[in-house]
């Protein structure tokens, strides 16, 4: 059994704030110590903006929980400081395989094509990606980076003041007072924080439950996803493989609604569950085991005034698809570089009104897709059954019928299709992919890759295309990247970028994402399009 469970990794110790005869007004506050609220501290601290974090709890999560990062979640990691990290300890997988009974319907890979640093996914247990966000956040505050993290400070209430936010926090020697600037709820699916401020978490509870069991043992199976509909094991239900790093194996049992939760969980009924599964003879290990009910909900909106809301507690989703802790930092990345800009004076405050845009749009096509595959996965009636089950059939043979499968939509990057920091496309015959609002793909540049290029600010990416150096609008600084299609001897960069174009200019934001691209430079137009990205008109 994995000991890191036991192990306090920010253990309480007294603040100076808590002997303030006043209460101390820190920049940023967030609740919640988690891989949301690790990353958003850690990225808005490398950034030289002061982050708090506060957190109940002293220790990482218990049991693997979240197990399935996907690429773009990598990409952020590296920009943080810990990509390499979780590749070298996840398990890297691309395939999946979908079985209906005992018969292998098809195979799939998320990722086909060649010409980038990140795989399609990995699998690393949360604890671990815990620990890693834990150990980063005190490798910067070492470097002298304004991070820091308070284990057994537990919010018990947030009162917005207009220009600020009074925190009450209870610790092991008292209670004191913080005023934040600007909080962020990290807090997860049941958030206090929005408890305390009345706001709704609205949604679809689905008539379903699944039971995970992590399992150690010694298992030849492939790396890769294994889907099953209605196996012998688990009739009339499903259920899922995946390979965790240390011989630990997620298996999802599908068990219905009307069930016993307690008697589910009892290690016979297990037991019972696994041997059906893996034969009688297996020797295992039992990790974590926990009962999980699909739900798909979020907040009207993730902005409420200096209280923003991020990952969980502000969107929930099935966990089939792996949407939750990935579109979790997909928030924070979209976050932070804006309120950085408001804390420096260079934005307007009305930027961050774009977050809560932009997340609810991704937080409604995670909702959607997580929806989707739960109404596959459980059908409501008779009718939707044989309609599935007769999918399933076509998709043994025909190729047509193998997109209608549904075993979880795995996620994908959010591109932000009509966005107010989008300026019109401009560029004739330029890729969908690469369209303002889509996140940026990789390509190999020689011995190094783009994304690492572009790291975390405001690019002028220009391919056999011409540009100043640097263009300053409004207090940003783009700064141009130069590259040219024969960097790319394999075609990636110029098939991703330039499609029928020749040549092209990109501006980049922060969290790499196209804000505009056009065919050539025009100083004008790059201008009025780094005014529009960061909210100034």
């Amino acid at each position: 059994m994995n000991k890191i469970f036991e192990i306090p990794l920010y253990p309480y110790t007294r603040s100076p704030d808590q002997d303030a005869e006043t209460p101390v007004r820190r920049r940023v506050v967030i609740v919640g110590a988690g891989p949301v609220g690790l990353a958003a501290a850690i990225d808005l601290a490398q950034q030289g903006v002061e982050a708090v974090v506060l957190d109940e709890n002293d220790k990482v999560s218990f049991g693997s929980r979240a197990i399935c990062f996907a690429k773009r979640t990598l990409e952020i990691a590296d920009r943080l400081g810990l990509g390499d990290s979780m590749v070298d300890k996840g398990v890297v997988w691309n395939l999946g395989k979908v079985f209906f009974d005992e018969r292998k319907v098809f195979d799939f890979n998320l990722l086909p094509e060649t010409g980038h640093r990140r795989p399609a996914f990995i699998n690393l247990q949360q604890y671990y990606i815990e620990e890693y966000l834990v150990n980063r956040a005190r490798e910067i505050e070492a470097q002298g980076a304004p991070i820091e993290l308070r284990g057994q400070n537990r919010v018990t209430s947030v009162t917005d003041h207009g220009d600020y936010t009074e925190v009450q926090i209870a610790t092991p020697e008292g209670d004191y007072t913080l005023h934040a600037d600007w909080l962020i709820a990290c807090d997860g699916a049941r958030s206090p924080i929005r408890d305390m401020l009345g706001l709704e978490f609205r949604g679809r509870v689905f008539e379903d439950n699944f039971l995970i069991a992590d399992t150690i043992m010694q298992a030849d199976f492939p790396t890769e996803r294994w889907f099953w509909f209605d196996p012998p094991f688990n009739k009339g239900q499903s259920a899922l493989l995946h390979r965790q790093p240390d011989d630990v194996w997620r298996i999802d049992f599908q068990l219905g609604w009307d069930i016993d939760k307690e008697e589910e969980l009892k290690p016979a009924n297990i037991d019972r569950r696994l041997r059906a599964m893996l034969g009688q003879d297996i020797e295992y290990q039992l990790e974590w085991s926990s009962i999980y009910t699909f739900q798909c909900r979020r907040m009207d909106r993730f902005r409420h005034n200096r209280v923003i809301f991020a990952g969980d507690a502000a969107h929930q989703v099935s966990p089939f698809g792996a949407r939750g802790a990935n579109s979790g930092l997909q928030d924070t990345d979209n976050l932070v570089w804006k309120l950085k800009l408001v804390i420096d004076g260079t934005a307007p405050e009305a930027l961050l009104d774009s977050y809560d845009a932009e997340r609810v749009h991704g937080a409604d096509e995670n909702i959607l897709n997580s929806s989707r595959s739960t109404d596959f996965i459980t059908p409501k009636s008779e009718i939707s059954r044989v309609f599935r089950d007769a999918v399933l059939d076509l998709a043994e043979h025909h190729a047509f019928a193998r997109p209608l499968v549904n075993s979880g939509r795995l996620s994908m990057p959010c591109t932000y299709d009509g966005s107010a920091l989008n300026t019109p496309d401009a560029l004739q015959g330029g890729p969908a992919r690469t369209r303002p609002g889509a996140p940026c793909p990789d390509a190999p540049l020689g011995n190094r890759f783009l994304l690492g290029d572009l790291g975390g600010r405001f690019t002028l990416l220009t391919i056999d295309a011409d540009a100043p150096d640097t263009v300053t609008e409004g207090g940003i600084t783009a700064t141009r990247l130069t590259l040219s299609a024969s960097d790319d001897s394999t075609g990636a960069l110029a098939a991703r970028y330039l499609g029928d174009a020749p040549g092209a200019v990109y501006l980049i934001r922060p969290d790499q994402h196209v804000a505009a691209r056009w065919p050539g430079f025009d100083d004008a137009a790059i201008r009025a399009a780094i005014r529009r990205a960061t909210g100034q008109e």
